[in-house]
């Protein structure tokens, strides 16, 4: 489908993920009138199974993915000479169309953490609730129970979340709660709920419920398969957008540009990635950056695609036992059990598919027996951080009943588990920028930071021990995968294998030997992953402070430019991210409706 050079809109979004749907989807159902353009480098999600079943969600990893983008980072000595890879949603919705569903929220102390004026935790609760219906439990005053995106348990529950949360309390002595998001609670074992709607066992996501819900409304467009290259300006007032066919969604496209004019605002929504990289070829940068890629400067601003943050994790295989329930068989392809459990869920959006793999968690803070054994280097980082802010957790610890991972083609059709451990306020940051390749090409110059700071791999190298103690006490554990962990020096007692059974509650845990916490820190190195967090780039901060964006969301030195999305977080966020992302949509909303002088709110 081919669009004229001439088109013109109200509003057009340089990006099409999860913030810009709600933000676009609240304006339009706000005013009909307003003419709202959505362009997005990836295809439709529109009711695709892939998307809306939520048991399809690992399919997305596929190294053939066009829905995702596997951005590289510089290799790096802290992660062994590694060059890590951060993935990205690549599609209408963005992360929240192929994410892992998994409902974390912030503490709201991080909000008020950020100061910024208007985005405290006060103001942003009414938006929090106004997003969700909370279908979990009733009456929660923190939670929403008529908002666009449904947030529920799942279609089936799986018992080896339960075993973890029993031990979990009994082992790991920690309490239960129901609910642990309630912008306060942490350090309990608790059921994670997920963006699954509890009726139709469908994948609650942002492009479904904030833009596809309106294609009765044809000044609401979405465009699919272009890649906005960079914003246009007439004297520093930003009056459309240039972009070309998406080179990995439309291969075969032609690759000329071409123009959208803007007559009231563009608004960039490109996420960690792609927001600084947009604003740098339209020559909003740090002077050596865009000097380097032949790029004129329009305005300084140093701080744009700098202070990128993430969460840091590893995912931890175990053997199952025989006939416990996980998501083995559907995520390895097994065609009679999948077409059983999409029967029953057509029926009444239960069973499997329905499911993520995952009923639980922790928000985990160490006590002082386990702040004793990580030592002075991150007891220190706990005194200045942590200590007296109660409601901030340093890593979550959680199970998936089910591997989906790249040990699949080696390891034997049976039941596993998995084990993470990803942290939530690491102290290293890195950076994204554009650069040009030796072929005159644009690269990406992303540098990630992980594990610069020595206190950032501590919880990590002791959450994997104190992890792996609770799953050796669960009924389910059959040993652990021996490729997916540290290789322990032959002879040591941490040596990993298969087994018959669980451990007593009450056996002594296992000792490390220097050497093995050396195999450890070595296995974490050369394996972790980012948590698919990525945010910071574009940082909602004072100019002087290397901020991109005014509390206001408009972009520094220019005018009729705004950016919405992770990247404008000037902190990081102790959650998994889609329910920032949502945040930060429905914030952005209300400014642009007021903004604009529309009178209803969005």
């Amino acid at each position: 489908m081919s669009h004229p050079i001439s088109s013109e809109f109200d509003i057009i979004f340089a990006g099409g993920g999860a913030t810009a749907c709600v933000v676009a989807g609240r304006l339009a159902a706000c005013d009909h009138s307003l003419r709202i353009l959505i362009l997005e480098g990836g295809p439709h999600t529109l009711n695709k199974a892939a998307h809306v079943q939520p048991y399809q969600y690992p399919t997305h990893m596929a190294p053939t993915s066009t829905t995702m983008t596997f951005n590289i980072g510089n290799p790096t000595p802290r992660l062994n000479g590694r060059a890590p890879m951060v993935p990205c949603g690549h599609c209408i919705g963005g992360g929240s169309s192929v994410n892992a569903m998994v409902y974390t929220r912030a503490p709201a102390s991080d909000f008020d953490d950020w100061g910024v004026d208007g985005w405290e935790s006060k103001n942003l609760i009414p938006l929090m609730k106004k997003l969700e219906t909370y279908e979990v439990q009733p009456d929660r005053p923190t939670h929403g129970y008529s908002g666009p995106i449904k947030v529920s348990s799942g279609g089936r529950k799986l018992a080896v979340c339960d075993e973890f949360i029993s031990v979990g309390m009994t082992y790991h002595k920690r309490p239960y709660a129901e609910d642990t998001d309630d912008l306060e609670i942490c350090n309990t074992y608790s059921p994670w709920a997920k963006y699954i709607d509890g009726t139709t066992g469908r994948r609650s996501d942002a492009a479904h419920h904030y833009v596809y819900n309106q294609a009765h409304n044809t000044n609401l467009q979405l465009w699919v398969g272009k890649r906005v290259k960079r914003v246009i300006f007439e004297d520093k007032r930003a009056v459309g957008v240039e972009f070309i066919s998406d080179p990995v969604s439309c291969p075969d496209a032609d690759q000329s540009s071409s123009f959208v004019r803007a007559s009231k605002l563009v608004v960039v929504s490109a996420g960690a990635f792609g927001s600084p990289t947009i604003l740098e070829r339209s020559g909003i940068g740090a002077e050596a950056v865009l000097k380097r890629c032949g790029i004129e400067q329009l305005v300084n601003l140093p701080g744009v695609g700098e202070h990128f943050q993430d969460h840091d994790g590893a995912f931890i295989p175990y053997f199952a036992a025989d006939g416990v329930d996980t998501l083995d068989p559907l995520w390895r392809g097994e065609e009679n059990v999948i077409q059983e459990n999409l029967a029953e869920w057509e029926i009444n959006g239960k069973s499997l598919v329905a499911q993520n793999g995952s009923d639980a968690k922790i928000k985990w803070r160490p006590d002082d027996d386990e702040l004793k054994a990580m030592g002075p280097v991150f007891q220190q980082r706990w005194k200045e951080f942590f200590q007296d802010r109660p409601d901030k957790a340093v890593a979550i610890f959680a199970i998936f009943a089910g591997y989906y991972g790249t040990l699949m083609s080696v390891l034997p059709p049976r039941n596993y588990f998995v084990a993470t451990c990803y942290t939530l306020y690491p102290v290293s940051a890195g950076s994204v920028h554009m650069k040009l390749g030796e072929n005159g090409k644009e690269e990406i110059d992303f540098t990630t930071g992980s594990l610069d700071d020595p206190s950032d791999i501590i919880p990590l190298n002791f959450g994997y021990k104190r992890i792996r103690e609770i799953l050796r006490r669960m009924p389910s554990y059959r040993g652990e995968v021996p490729a997916g962990h540290p290789s322990f020096p032959e002879g040591s007692n941490a040596v990993t294998r298969e087994v018959t059974g669980p451990v007593d509650m009450n056996a002594p845990d296992i000792i490390y030997t220097a050497e093995d916490d050396e195999a450890i820190d070595k296995f974490h190195r050369d394996k972790l992953c980012s948590a698919w967090h990525p945010l910071g780039t574009c940082a909602m901060k004072p100019r002087a402070d290397q901020g991109v964006v005014d509390a206001r969301l408009n972009v520094y030195g220019v005018t009729n430019l705004k950016i919405a999305d992770m990247s404008i977080a000037p902190k990081n966020v102790g959650t998994n991210t889609y329910s920032t992302a949502l945040l930060i949509g429905e914030k952005a909303a209300m400014i642009i409706a007021e903004d604009l002088g529309i009178d209803r709110k969005p």
